[in-house]
C-alpha cells in the first residue's frame, strides 16, 4: 500500500497506544497482561524499546543494542511518550520509502523495505493498544480502515512452529474470534479475545 497511507495508519495506532498509556497509574504496572510473560510494566518497557529500535533502524542504524530492553525510569508515561515522539518523527521523512531497514529482532540476514517495517510496527501497536486497554479494563476502538489493513497484515503473518520459539513476536494463533474485526486480529496473533477469562498464549 502507499507508504504515506501506511504512515498515517501507523501514527493513528501509535497515538492510540499513547492515549491508553497516559491512563496508567503506578498501581496498574504490576497487573498481568494478555502477553502472559509480562506485567504491564514489562509490556510498557517492551513497547518503549521497540519504538527506539524502529526509530534507529529508520535512521540507518540497525545495531542490536537499540533493541535491548530500556528502563522506564521514574516517570514511565513520560518515557513512553518520548519514545512515541521519536519513532513518529523517524518515520516522517519524505525519502523514507527509499530506505532499507535493518531489524535484527526480525532477521539478522535480510533488510526490509520501509513498507514492510511500517507494516510490522503498525500491526504490533494495533495489538499492543488492545493489550493495554484490556489490562486497564478500558475500551479501544479503531476506524474500519485501520481494522481492514490490520486484518490483512494479521492474516499474512505465518503461523506455526516459529511462533513457539523464545522471543517470537506473536504466539500461535488462537482458535477463537469475537464479534469484531479487532477480536479476529488479536486471535490470529495469539491473544484470546475473551481475556482474562481465558488464559492467552505468550
Amino acid at each position: 500500500m502507499p507508504i504515506d497511507e501506511l504512515r498515517i495508519l501507523d501514527a493513528l495506532v501509535t497515538r492510540t497506544s499513547l492515549d491508553l498509556v497516559t491512563k496508567i497509574t503506578p498501581a496498574d504496572l504490576t497487573k498481568p497482561t494478555p502477553c502472559s510473560a509480562w506485567t504491564l510494566h514489562g509490556l510498557l518497557a517492551h513497547m518503549t524499546t521497540q519504538h527506539h529500535g524502529f526509530a534507529a533502524a529508520a535512521g540507518g542504524d540497525g545495531h542490536l543494542d537499540h533493541w535491548r530492553l530500556l528502563p522506564l525510569g521514574d516517570d514511565p508515561i513520560a518515557t513512553y511518550r518520548e519514545s512515541v515522539d521519536r519513532v513518529l518523527n523517524a518515520f516522517a521523512p519524505h525519502d523514507l520509502d527509499d530506505r532499507k531497514f535493518s531489524l535484527p529482532e526480525f532477521s539478522t540476514e535480510v533488510t526490509f523495505t520501509a513498507e514492510q517495517a511500517l507494516g510490522f510496527h503498525f500491526v504490533d501497536y494495533l495489538v499492543h493498544s488492545w493489550d493495554v486497554a484490556k489490562t486497564l479494563g478500558l475500551p479501544v476502538k479503531f476506524d474500519q480502515e485501520v481494522l481492514d489493513v490490520g486484518l490483512k497484515f494479521a492474516e499474512a503473518i505465518p503461523d506455526g512452529q516459529n511462533r513457539t520459539t523464545p522471543g517470537a513476536a506473536f504466539g500461535p494463533a488462537v482458535d477463537a474470534t469475537g464479534p469484531s474485526d479487532l477480536d479476529t486480529i488479536v486471535a490470529l496473533l495469539g491473544r484470546s479475545p475473551s481475556w482474562p477469562e481465558v488464559t492467552p498464549q505468550a
